[in-house]
This record gives C-alpha cells, sequence and structure tokens, in this order.
C-alpha cells in the first residue's frame, strides 16, 4: 500500500499572532477578526520526490503542482510558492494577476539561468481574504487544480475552470512561455462559508461529483479531510493529492 503523509496546518494561526502582538495590539481593536482556519494536507504518491506544496497563512493560502516529476517539479512548486509568499498579496490592494506574473518569472528565471535544467512548470491555486466592511475573497487559478467555494447552508460550486486537455499536461502554466494568463475573480463571504483548493492528485482520485458531495455533508473541515483521505487511501493515487479546506470566522 503506497505510504501517505497527512499534515494537518489547523486554525491556530490567527490566535499566535495575536498572542505574539498582545503588548502593542491598538486599543479598542478586537482579538477576534476576519480570518480564514484552514486544515491540509497532501497523500504522497508513489512516484519519488513529492511534487505538490502548499502554504497556508491567516488571510493567504496557495497551493502549486509541479509538472513533469522529479527534483524539476519539486523545484517549480517551491519557486512559484516562495514568490507568492514574498509578494505578500494579502497586504496590499494590486491584483492577483501580479502575484501570479511574479511567480512566472521566478520560475520562468530559474530556467533559464540554468540551460541545463529541464523545463520549469508549476501550477498554482491562490486564494486571498480581503480586509474589508463587505469581507471577499479574491483567487488566481492556472492549471489543472480547482478552487471551490462551499457557502454556508449552500450549494458548493467550482470557482474555477481546469486548464488541462484530456490527459495531457495543462494548457496554462507557471513557466509555461510566453506569457500567463491566470484565471482570477471574487467572491463574497459570509461567517461559516468554506473554501477548499484541491490539486489534480486529488481531482482524479475522488472525482468532482464526489467532491462536491464531500464538501456539502455538515462535517467539520478536519472531518471532512479525514474522510477525503481515507478514500484516497481505498484508490492509492499515484501522484501527489493536496487538499485544503478553510472556513471563514469572524469570532
Amino acid at each position: 500500500m503506497t505510504v501517505f503523509v497527512i499534515t494537518f496546518l489547523l486554525g491556530c494561526l490567527s490566535v499566535m499572532t495575536v498572542r505574539g502582538r498582545q503588548g502593542n495590539w491598538p486599543a479598542g481593536m478586537p482579538v477576534a477578526r476576519p480570518r480564514l482556519v484552514a486544515v491540509g494536507g497532501t497523500y504522497e504518491g508513489g512516484q519519488g520526490r513529492p511534487s505538490d506544496a502548499y502554504v497556508v497563512q491567516e488571510r493567504l493560502i496557495a497551493a502549486a503542482r509541479g509538472v513533469g516529476g522529479g527534483d524539476a517539479a519539486h523545484a517549480a512548486a517551491a519557486l512559484a510558492l516562495g514568490a507568492v509568499v514574498a509578494a505578500r498579496p494579502q497586504h496590499g490592494d494590486e491584483g492577483l494577476d501580479d502575484c501570479a506574473q511574479a511567480a512566472h518569472r521566478a520560475v520562468r528565471n530559474a530556467a533559464l539561468r540554468d540551460p541545463a535544467m529541464p523545463e520549469l512548470v508549476s501550477t498554482l491555486d491562490l486564494v486571498v481574504l480581503e480586509r474589508a466592511e463587505n469581507p471577499r475573497l479574491r483567487f488566481a487559478h492556472v492549471g489543472d487544480g480547482e478552487i471551490w467555494h462551499c457557502p454556508k447552508g449552500g450549494e458548493p460550486h467550482r470557482l474555477t475552470t481546469p486548464h488541462v486537455f484530456g490527459e495531457g499536461p495543462p494548457l496554462r502554466g507557471v513557466g509555461l512561455p510566453p506569457a500567463l494568463n491566470p484565471e482570477t475573480g471574487s467572491v463574497a463571504l459570509r461567517p461559516g462559508d468554506r473554501v477548499a483548493i484541491v490539486t489534480e492528485g486529488a481531482v482524479k482520485a475522488l472525482g468532482t461529483a464526489r467532491m462536491r458531495e464531500l464538501f456539502t455533508g455538515g462535517a467539520s473541515p478536519a472531518a471532512c479531510l479525514d474522510r477525503m483521505y481515507d478514500e484516497m487511501a481505498a484508490v492509492e493515487p499515484k501522484g501527489d493529492a493536496t487538499v485544503i479546506i478553510a472556513e471563514f470566522v469572524t469570532a
């Protein structure tokens, strides 16, 4: 049986930030504030070095999948996410297109610096929670992963369109020449709404219909993730499969 690893990133990020700055917290500011409370992990497939990577912060979640396998895939995903974190899109008003373009340049430049290096290509799925009176979630998408919006008490729906044709490589990828054209958008959030990011491995293992069923249930994000891992373990996907589920909370 394929060995799998579950890395839980439980929703303590905001609390830790508040505690670390308690002495300088502005007077009158509530301790609780709008944030994304997330849990996620990567089911490691049996194709060698992991190709998936992800990052979870208080208002930023991103996942990347390096294409092609091996060290090049691992490097492409790491470069893409490194550029996203460095751009700090959750702290600015610029569009997420700029952030995706920064990831694109980082991956392209790394490949161009070493002619002997195989082509570096990565997918990218990115969400940012805006700080506003009427909270919104901004998103950017490149490649064959998926971003889902699961409104509280409503029907889950996919926000993005996979950029893939049949069983081939993604039609759009971070690092693919000559230019990047990410899919971007935004959606209003209410307390209790959830957003999920899944990479191509999870999509193939579970299928869109089954993911919608799992996201529809009233289970907690952690329980939902557990169920998804149980079902992926039964299928034993060959490649990495990453799932991140975040709930929008205000208290």
